[in-house]
């Protein structure tokens, strides 16, 4: 009477093992942005999708946000935001040289990729400079930026329902907290980790700790002395 027990829960073994990869398998493919490169500002570059290109910003003022030359930038003000983005539950990034006008002037290629201000193109106070999903905010003062800033600069829609070309509820928390009201308002504390799904499943919130180094831009001398 043995043998048929034996035979009988080798099968259920064989499913609990397939069923186990399978979830693996599924986790390992939401979760793809654990594969990463150093990026040029010592924060991970992640081998995922962008959402959308960087686009070109015209140079024009953006909801009070200007565009400077760089013999016109003065910075008294710089600190950085992390931005995760989850699209349908996968992950996606923002692209380098948001912010930037043309001609930009690129160095490295892939993770290692910056994009920087040029002698005769200009910068707008919220930008992006890598792949690695950190915005950069340089303004000659402390004051009051938004996530809505950021999207406007970018030409990328943000609204309730919408995150640059993705259509979904949209989903934003800050540090860890659930932010209730318009996402546009969500503003960019220094250091402050940003995590906007859209779409469905709502990804619970990863908490990241990360820190700016090496490269830093045009404006600025280092951008480890600045807070971060």
């Amino acid at each position: 009477m043995t043998t048929p027990r034996r035979r009988t829960m080798i099968p259920f073994a064989l499913l609990a093992v397939l069923v186990i990869a399978s979830a693996i398998t599924a986790w390992l493919s939401n979760n793809s942005a654990a594969t990463s490169a150093p990026g040029p500002e010592g924060v991970p570059v992640l081998n995922v999708p962008v959402l959308a290109p960087s686009g070109s910003a015209g140079g024009a003022p953006v909801d009070g946000v200007t565009c400077r030359t760089i013999g016109q930038e003065k910075v008294t003000y710089h600190v950085h935001v992390l931005v995760s983005i989850y699209v349908n539950g996968q992950r996606e990034r923002l692209p380098a040289g948001i912010g930037v006008t043309a001609p930009s002037v690129t160095t490295g290629s892939g993770p290692t990729t910056f994009v920087d201000v040029g002698l005769h193109d200009c910068l707008y106070w919220l930008h992006t400079h890598a792949n690695d999903g950190v915005i950069h905010v340089e303004a000659p003062a402390k004051g009051h930026f938004t996530l809505g800033q950021f999207f406007d600069i970018w030409g990328q829609p943000l609204t309730s329902d919408r995150v640059g070309p993705t259509v979904g509820r949209v989903v934003v928390f800050e540090n860890g907290v659930r932010y209730a009201t318009d996402p546009r308002a969500v503003p960019l504390l220094a250091g402050g980790v940003l995590q906007i799904d859209v779409g469905s499943p709502t990804v619970a919130f990863n908490p990241i700790t990360f820190r700016v180094t090496g490269l830093c831009g045009a404006g600025t001398t280092s951008c480890v002395s600045k807070p971060s």
